[in-house]
Protein backbone atom coordinates (compact mmCIF):
# COMPACT_ATOMS: atom_id res chain seq x y z
CA UNK A 1 0.00 0.00 0.00
CA UNK A 2 1.45 3.52 -1.16
CA UNK A 3 1.45 6.31 1.49
CA UNK A 4 0.49 9.37 0.13
CA UNK A 5 1.69 12.53 1.65
CA UNK A 6 -0.67 15.68 2.90
CA UNK A 7 1.18 19.00 2.38
CA UNK A 8 0.90 20.96 5.78
CA UNK A 9 -1.53 23.31 5.90
CA UNK A 10 -0.09 27.27 5.24
CA UNK A 11 -1.28 29.71 7.21
CA UNK A 12 -0.04 32.84 5.21
CA UNK A 13 -0.95 31.81 1.75
CA UNK A 14 -0.60 35.92 0.82
CA UNK A 15 3.03 35.58 1.99
CA UNK A 16 2.57 38.64 4.06
CA UNK A 17 4.57 39.78 6.63
CA UNK A 18 3.59 38.88 10.55
CA UNK A 19 0.89 40.84 11.82
CA UNK A 20 0.04 42.54 8.59
CA UNK A 21 -3.82 40.15 8.14
CA UNK A 22 -4.63 41.16 11.63
CA UNK A 23 -4.37 44.67 10.87
CA UNK A 24 -6.14 44.79 7.26
CA UNK A 25 -9.12 42.69 9.40
CA UNK A 26 -9.41 45.24 11.88
CA UNK A 27 -9.10 48.04 9.43
CA UNK A 28 -11.88 46.16 7.02
CA UNK A 29 -14.06 46.07 10.23
CA UNK A 30 -13.09 49.65 11.25
CA UNK A 31 -14.48 50.92 7.93
CA UNK A 32 -17.53 48.59 7.75
CA UNK A 33 -18.63 50.01 11.22
CA UNK A 34 -17.95 53.67 10.19
CA UNK A 35 -19.98 53.30 7.11
CA UNK A 36 -22.89 51.73 8.77
CA UNK A 37 -22.66 54.04 11.36
CA UNK A 38 -23.10 56.99 9.08
CA UNK A 39 -25.81 55.69 7.25
CA UNK A 40 -27.56 55.02 10.62
CA UNK A 41 -27.89 59.10 11.48
CA UNK A 42 -29.09 62.07 9.43
CA UNK A 43 -29.63 65.36 9.73
CA UNK A 44 -32.86 67.38 9.43
CA UNK A 45 -32.52 71.59 8.24
CA UNK A 46 -34.94 73.61 10.22
CA UNK A 47 -36.59 74.20 6.83
CA UNK A 48 -36.94 70.47 5.78
CA UNK A 49 -38.67 67.28 6.78
CA UNK A 50 -38.04 64.01 6.59
CA UNK A 51 -40.32 61.13 5.01
CA UNK A 52 -38.91 57.54 6.99
CA UNK A 53 -39.50 54.80 4.36
CA UNK A 54 -39.27 51.08 6.01
CA UNK A 55 -38.69 48.46 3.30
CA UNK A 56 -40.20 50.78 0.93
CA UNK A 57 -43.15 51.66 3.17
CA UNK A 58 -44.00 54.68 4.48
CA UNK A 59 -43.61 54.46 8.65
CA UNK A 60 -43.45 58.07 9.61
CA UNK A 61 -41.58 61.68 9.38
CA UNK A 62 -39.09 63.31 11.46
CA UNK A 63 -38.66 67.17 12.06
CA UNK A 64 -35.22 69.14 12.07
CA UNK A 65 -32.44 68.00 14.00
CA UNK A 66 -30.21 64.63 14.35
CA UNK A 67 -31.76 61.24 13.82
CA UNK A 68 -30.85 57.75 13.57
CA UNK A 69 -32.65 54.85 11.07
CA UNK A 70 -31.79 51.61 10.48
CA UNK A 71 -29.45 51.28 7.91
CA UNK A 72 -30.14 50.40 4.36
CA UNK A 73 -31.49 48.54 2.88
CA UNK A 74 -34.14 48.10 6.13
CA UNK A 75 -34.54 52.16 6.29
CA UNK A 76 -34.56 55.02 4.43
CA UNK A 77 -34.91 58.54 4.78
CA UNK A 78 -35.93 61.02 1.91
CA UNK A 79 -36.24 64.97 2.91
CA UNK A 80 -38.11 67.43 1.56
CA UNK A 81 -38.61 71.15 1.96
CA UNK A 82 -41.98 70.75 3.78
CA UNK A 83 -41.75 74.57 5.99
CA UNK A 84 -40.25 76.25 3.17
CA UNK A 85 -42.22 78.41 0.83
CA UNK A 86 -41.66 78.22 -2.52
CA UNK A 87 -42.71 79.47 -6.00
CA UNK A 88 -44.07 78.84 -9.50
CA UNK A 89 -44.45 81.41 -12.39
CA UNK A 90 -47.52 80.43 -14.89
CA UNK A 91 -46.70 82.72 -18.47
CA UNK A 92 -42.80 83.25 -17.22
CA UNK A 93 -39.82 82.43 -15.95
CA UNK A 94 -37.32 83.95 -13.97
CA UNK A 95 -33.27 83.13 -14.08
CA UNK A 96 -32.00 85.18 -11.41
CA UNK A 97 -32.65 89.24 -12.30
CA UNK A 98 -33.63 87.98 -15.96
CA UNK A 99 -37.53 87.60 -16.94
CA UNK A 100 -37.95 85.17 -20.14
CA UNK A 101 -41.85 85.13 -20.99
CA UNK A 102 -43.17 81.65 -22.21
CA UNK A 103 -45.97 82.72 -24.91
CA UNK A 104 -47.93 79.01 -25.30
CA UNK A 105 -48.81 79.66 -20.89
CA UNK A 106 -49.66 82.86 -21.28
CA UNK A 107 -51.74 83.11 -24.16
CA UNK A 108 -55.55 82.69 -23.28
CA UNK A 109 -58.67 83.22 -24.39
CA UNK A 110 -61.75 85.31 -22.99
CA UNK A 111 -64.99 84.64 -22.90
CA UNK A 112 -66.07 86.81 -26.14
CA UNK A 113 -63.40 84.87 -28.03
CA UNK A 114 -60.40 87.73 -27.18
CA UNK A 115 -56.92 86.86 -26.38
CA UNK A 116 -55.22 87.83 -23.29
CA UNK A 117 -51.62 87.63 -21.82
CA UNK A 118 -52.16 86.48 -18.16
CA UNK A 119 -48.86 86.05 -16.35
CA UNK A 120 -49.16 84.70 -12.25
CA UNK A 121 -47.37 83.92 -9.35
CA UNK A 122 -48.19 80.95 -7.20
CA UNK A 123 -46.75 80.55 -3.85
CA UNK A 124 -46.89 76.87 -2.12
CA UNK A 125 -45.70 74.89 0.32
CA UNK A 126 -45.66 71.37 1.25
CA UNK A 127 -48.86 70.26 3.81
CA UNK A 128 -48.86 66.25 3.67
CA UNK A 129 -45.52 64.76 3.05
CA UNK A 130 -47.03 61.27 2.88
CA UNK A 131 -49.38 62.59 0.03
CA UNK A 132 -46.94 64.74 -1.27
CA UNK A 133 -44.54 61.73 -2.12
CA UNK A 134 -46.57 59.27 -3.12
CA UNK A 135 -50.08 60.51 -4.83
CA UNK A 136 -48.38 62.61 -7.77
CA UNK A 137 -44.89 61.58 -9.81
CA UNK A 138 -44.17 64.96 -10.42
CA UNK A 139 -45.56 67.55 -7.87
CA UNK A 140 -44.54 71.02 -9.69
CA UNK A 141 -45.55 69.69 -12.71
CA UNK A 142 -48.61 69.02 -11.70
CA UNK A 143 -49.05 72.16 -9.77
CA UNK A 144 -47.90 74.28 -12.73
CA UNK A 145 -50.61 71.88 -14.80
CA UNK A 146 -53.42 72.99 -12.70
CA UNK A 147 -52.32 76.69 -11.95
CA UNK A 148 -52.59 76.96 -15.96
CA UNK A 149 -55.49 75.12 -16.14
CA UNK A 150 -57.49 77.26 -13.32
CA UNK A 151 -56.56 80.23 -14.90
CA UNK A 152 -57.82 79.34 -18.63
CA UNK A 153 -61.01 78.22 -16.89
CA UNK A 154 -61.94 81.59 -15.11
CA UNK A 155 -60.63 83.58 -17.75
CA UNK A 156 -62.41 81.93 -20.34
CA UNK A 157 -65.50 82.53 -18.91
CA UNK A 158 -64.99 86.51 -18.47
CA UNK A 159 -64.99 89.01 -20.89
CA UNK A 160 -61.84 90.57 -21.81
CA UNK A 161 -62.26 94.01 -21.08
CA UNK A 162 -63.64 93.24 -17.55
CA UNK A 163 -60.34 91.06 -17.33
CA UNK A 164 -58.15 93.55 -17.98
CA UNK A 165 -59.94 96.33 -15.62
CA UNK A 166 -61.92 96.14 -12.45
CA UNK A 167 -61.99 92.18 -12.40
CA UNK A 168 -58.55 91.24 -11.58
CA UNK A 169 -58.96 91.26 -7.99
CA UNK A 170 -61.87 88.16 -8.33
CA UNK A 171 -60.23 86.41 -11.21
CA UNK A 172 -57.35 86.11 -9.05
CA UNK A 173 -59.68 84.65 -6.12
CA UNK A 174 -62.06 82.48 -8.17
CA UNK A 175 -58.39 81.02 -9.79
CA UNK A 176 -57.17 80.18 -6.29
CA UNK A 177 -60.66 78.91 -5.17
CA UNK A 178 -60.06 76.41 -8.24
CA UNK A 179 -56.50 75.54 -7.53
CA UNK A 180 -57.63 74.34 -3.98
CA UNK A 181 -60.21 72.06 -4.90
CA UNK A 182 -58.12 70.44 -7.52
CA UNK A 183 -55.14 70.21 -4.53
CA UNK A 184 -58.12 68.60 -2.23
CA UNK A 185 -59.37 66.34 -5.04
CA UNK A 186 -56.31 64.41 -5.92
CA UNK A 187 -54.59 64.82 -2.27
CA UNK A 188 -51.36 65.90 -3.38
CA UNK A 189 -50.05 67.35 -0.15
CA UNK A 190 -49.77 70.90 -1.54
CA UNK A 191 -50.73 73.95 0.08
CA UNK A 192 -52.11 76.85 -1.81
CA UNK A 193 -50.64 79.91 0.13
CA UNK A 194 -51.73 82.31 -2.68
CA UNK A 195 -52.04 83.17 -6.33
CA UNK A 196 -51.10 86.82 -7.49
CA UNK A 197 -51.38 88.14 -11.15
CA UNK A 198 -48.68 89.87 -12.40
CA UNK A 199 -50.35 91.38 -15.76
CA UNK A 200 -53.74 90.39 -17.61
CA UNK A 201 -53.00 92.25 -21.02
CA UNK A 202 -54.08 92.07 -24.77
CA UNK A 203 -51.29 91.08 -26.50
CA UNK A 204 -48.55 93.32 -27.72
CA UNK A 205 -48.90 95.53 -30.80
CA UNK A 206 -52.08 97.28 -32.39
CA UNK A 207 -54.29 95.69 -30.04
CA UNK A 208 -52.27 96.63 -26.66
CA UNK A 209 -52.49 100.24 -27.82
CA UNK A 210 -56.41 100.12 -28.63
CA UNK A 211 -56.59 98.44 -25.15
CA UNK A 212 -54.56 100.90 -23.47
CA UNK A 213 -56.64 103.52 -24.90
CA UNK A 214 -59.95 102.37 -23.77
CA UNK A 215 -58.34 101.73 -20.08
CA UNK A 216 -56.91 105.19 -20.66
CA UNK A 217 -60.45 106.51 -20.72
CA UNK A 218 -62.01 104.16 -18.41
CA UNK A 219 -59.84 105.91 -16.09
CA UNK A 220 -60.54 109.28 -16.71
CA UNK A 221 -64.12 108.47 -16.64
CA UNK A 222 -63.78 107.22 -12.96
CA UNK A 223 -61.65 110.47 -12.39
CA UNK A 224 -64.23 112.43 -13.65
CA UNK A 225 -67.09 111.02 -11.66
CA UNK A 226 -65.06 111.10 -8.38
CA UNK A 227 -64.52 114.35 -8.88
CA UNK A 228 -68.40 114.79 -9.76
CA UNK A 229 -69.14 113.12 -6.73
CA UNK A 230 -66.36 115.46 -4.76
CA UNK A 231 -67.95 118.29 -5.45
CA UNK A 232 -71.43 116.96 -4.74
CA UNK A 233 -70.33 116.20 -1.44
CA UNK A 234 -68.97 120.03 -0.81
CA UNK A 235 -71.90 122.09 -2.22
CA UNK A 236 -74.81 119.73 -0.80
CA UNK A 237 -73.98 120.53 2.41
CA UNK A 238 -73.24 123.93 2.12
CA UNK A 239 -76.58 124.05 0.28
CA UNK A 240 -78.34 122.16 3.25
CA UNK A 241 -76.76 124.39 5.58
CA UNK A 242 -78.04 127.64 3.98
CA UNK A 243 -81.47 126.54 3.36
CA UNK A 244 -81.30 125.36 7.34
CA UNK A 245 -80.39 128.97 7.99
CA UNK A 246 -82.78 130.54 5.74
CA UNK A 247 -85.27 128.39 7.45
CA UNK A 248 -84.23 129.69 10.84
CA UNK A 249 -84.05 133.16 9.98
CA UNK A 250 -87.92 132.96 8.83
CA UNK A 251 -89.02 130.84 11.82
CA UNK A 252 -87.03 134.07 13.90
CA UNK A 253 -89.24 136.72 12.27
CA UNK A 254 -91.84 135.36 11.72
CA UNK A 255 -91.84 134.79 16.17
CA UNK A 256 -90.69 138.78 16.13
CA UNK A 257 -93.41 140.15 14.00
CA UNK A 258 -96.11 137.80 16.02
CA UNK A 259 -94.12 139.60 19.18
CA UNK A 260 -94.55 142.77 17.63
CA UNK A 261 -98.37 142.40 16.58
CA UNK A 262 -99.08 141.09 19.83
CA UNK A 263 -97.48 144.45 21.48
CA UNK A 264 -99.68 146.58 18.92
CA UNK A 265 -102.47 145.20 20.03
CA UNK A 266 -101.71 145.65 23.94
CA UNK A 267 -100.86 148.97 23.43
CA UNK A 268 -104.41 149.88 20.90
CA UNK A 269 -106.68 147.61 23.34
CA UNK A 270 -104.59 150.16 26.30
CA UNK A 271 -105.10 153.05 24.68
CA UNK A 272 -108.92 151.92 23.64
CA UNK A 273 -109.62 151.22 27.37
CA UNK A 274 -108.77 154.45 28.19
CA UNK A 275 -110.36 156.45 25.31
CA UNK A 276 -113.56 154.46 26.20
CA UNK A 277 -113.13 156.39 29.62
CA UNK A 278 -113.80 159.70 28.17
CA UNK A 279 -113.78 160.00 24.46
CA UNK A 280 -114.17 163.97 23.52
CA UNK A 281 -111.06 164.75 25.34
CA UNK A 282 -109.03 161.89 23.51
CA UNK A 283 -110.45 163.04 20.20
CA UNK A 284 -109.61 167.25 20.65
CA UNK A 285 -106.27 165.68 21.89
CA UNK A 286 -105.81 163.26 18.21
CA UNK A 287 -107.01 165.94 15.94
CA UNK A 288 -104.87 168.53 17.23
CA UNK A 289 -101.76 166.14 17.34
CA UNK A 290 -102.71 165.42 13.74
CA UNK A 291 -103.29 169.05 12.80
CA UNK A 292 -99.73 169.39 13.78
CA UNK A 293 -98.50 166.57 12.11
CA UNK A 294 -99.83 168.27 8.45
CA UNK A 295 -99.85 171.95 9.33
CA UNK A 296 -97.17 172.63 11.37
CA UNK A 297 -96.92 176.71 9.86
CA UNK A 298 -100.10 177.18 9.74
CA UNK A 299 -101.80 180.27 12.38
CA UNK A 300 -103.74 178.72 15.04
CA UNK A 301 -107.53 180.31 15.51
CA UNK A 302 -109.55 179.29 18.21
CA UNK A 303 -113.23 180.43 17.87
CA UNK A 304 -116.72 179.41 19.07
CA UNK A 305 -119.47 179.88 16.71
CA UNK A 306 -122.38 178.32 18.52
CA UNK A 307 -122.30 180.81 21.41
CA UNK A 308 -124.17 183.65 19.02
CA UNK A 309 -123.67 184.77 15.54
CA UNK A 310 -120.34 187.15 16.48
CA UNK A 311 -117.20 186.04 15.53
CA UNK A 312 -114.98 185.90 18.50
CA UNK A 313 -111.11 186.53 17.33
CA UNK A 314 -107.82 185.44 19.42
CA UNK A 315 -104.99 186.24 17.69
CA UNK A 316 -102.78 184.00 18.96
CA UNK A 317 -99.48 184.29 16.92
CA UNK A 318 -99.53 188.16 16.61
CA UNK A 319 -99.10 188.30 20.78
CA UNK A 320 -96.70 185.36 20.70
CA UNK A 321 -94.63 187.54 18.43
CA UNK A 322 -95.32 190.96 20.26
CA UNK A 323 -94.74 189.45 23.53
CA UNK A 324 -90.97 187.95 21.25
CA UNK A 325 -89.90 191.43 20.34
CA UNK A 326 -90.69 192.71 23.58
CA UNK A 327 -88.37 190.90 25.56
CA UNK A 328 -85.55 191.20 22.64
CA UNK A 329 -85.92 194.85 22.66
CA UNK A 330 -85.43 194.93 26.80
CA UNK A 331 -82.72 192.81 26.23
CA UNK A 332 -80.86 195.16 24.30
CA UNK A 333 -81.97 198.15 26.75
CA UNK A 334 -80.48 196.76 29.44
CA UNK A 335 -76.94 195.80 27.43
CA UNK A 336 -76.72 199.37 26.91
CA UNK A 337 -77.21 200.90 30.21
CA UNK A 338 -74.69 198.78 31.59
CA UNK A 339 -71.96 199.68 28.71
CA UNK A 340 -69.74 202.51 29.72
Amino acid sequence: MELVKIPKRQDNPLNLPPGMLKKIIIGAVALIAVVVGSSCFYTVQEQERAAILTFGKYTGESTAGLHFKWPYPIQKVVIVPAELTQRIHIGYRVNGDVSTPVEEEAMMITGDENIVSADAVVQWKISNVRDYLYNISDPEQFLRNAASSSIRSVIGSEKLDYAITDGKTVIQDKVREKLLELQNKYHTGIQIIDIKFQDIEPPSGQVEEAFRAVTNAREEKNTKINNAAKYENDKIPKARGEAQALLENAEALKKSRILNAQGDVAQFNAIYAEYTKNKGITESRLLMETLEKILPNAKIIISDSAAGDTVKYLPLNELVRGSGSASSSAGTQQQGGTSP
